[in-house]
């Protein structure tokens, strides 16, 4: 009874984050003005911060958890580790390197974006082509090379840091822990999750049958084969929209599903939409928080989702009494 309330209540926390965000900032609305400026009445001020900056910067933050944390839910699967997270196969390693070289480059328009997907595209081609060179597959094999390539990919970044402009370093370490202050693509955004999500829901049954081991999984009728590679492309494609949009932003995808599933979310038909609306509801609250806790100062979101992180896991550490 339990688990089945779970959804209900994450599909109300969606809309009651998303008007929390829209009411809170440096210029607070209260909830009749917030009520006027959704309708499009009131003073012109109301509704040009409410449809202008703050809608689509809640909508781009909504839309990044939810990748991330339905990312993060595949790749737990895949790698058999509940500690595994989207960016630890070095795709956000890849998207970082060739964002900072179109900054250094002084690319502007959508070329940051765009080379920050194509970056991403080409770390996952890497790392899942030399997982299979000269043997076979293994999730040990496929964590181990995005952590080596990850590392590599950390070199280059502080290379480019090394030798960037100082006018450069801000707009680059914004980038690098999370940023929503100027959120395009937003359509596409959407696009990638609805479609992350229906190619992801049937699989849930394989990913049910995959948690209980490779041998079992086959023995059970699992395509074994095919449930690793779609599951792999499925969150690699999703953390690279995800990284196109907002840049690198940890922990939503490692402790919205940890925690779902030690709430007893394990069920894959419930855990992937449950972990897409928990991630982007929470990624929302804590995009409304870096631009309101020190404003008119703003923080990168990644900030304050490291903040509540590290100690939230290592609570769900303690009660899950692992190893």
């Amino acid at each position: 009874m339990r688990r089945a309330g779970v959804t209900p209540f994450l599909a109300a926390l969606v809309p009651a984050s998303l008007l929390f965000a829209a009411a809170t900032g440096s210029v607070p609305l209260g909830w009749t003005a917030l009520w006027h400026a959704l309708w499009g009445h009131g003073p012109a001020l109301d509704i040009t911060i409410l449809w202008r900056l703050r809608l689509p910067r809640a909508a781009a933050a909504f839309a990044t958890g939810a990748l991330l944390s339905l990312s993060g839910a595949l790749l737990q699967v895949l790698l058999r580790n509940p500690l595994a997270d989207p960016y630890v196969l070095g795709i956000s390693g890849g998207a970082s390197v060739a964002t900072l070289a179109s900054m250094l480059l002084g690319l502007g328009g959508a070329w940051p974006e765009l080379n920050a997907f194509l970056g991403a595209l080409a770390s996952m081609a890497a790392v899942f082509g030399l997982s299979h060179l000269r043997g076979p597959w293994t999730h040990t094999r496929l964590l181990l090379t995005g952590v080596v390539i990850a590392a590599g990919w950390g070199a280059v970044i502080s290379l480019l840091l090394a030798v960037s402009p100082a006018s450069d370093i801000q707009g680059m370490l914004f980038w690098l822990m999370g940023d929503l202050s100027y959120p395009r693509h937003i359509v596409w955004a959407y696009v990638a999750l609805a479609t992350g999500l229906a190619l992801a829901l049937p699989l849930a049954r394989g990913l049910n049958l995959y948690s209980r081991g490779e041998l079992a999984a086959a023995a059970l009728g699992a395509d074994v084969r095919f449930l690793r590679t779609a599951v792999y492309l499925l969150a690699s494609l999703m953390t690279a929209s995800a990284v196109m949009i907002a840049g690198s932003i940890g922990f939503v995808g490692l402790i919205i599903p940890h925690m779902l599933r030690l709430a007893g979310d394990s069920d894959h038909r419930r855990l992937l939409p449950d972990s897409a609306l928990l991630g982007g509801s929470f990624l929302v609250l804590c995009d409304t928080l870096a631009r309101s806790i020190v404003a008119p100062m703003e923080l990168p979101v990644g900030v304050i989702t490291a903040l509540i992180g590290v100690p939230a896991f290592l609570v769900l550490l303690t009660r899950a009494r692992l190893p």
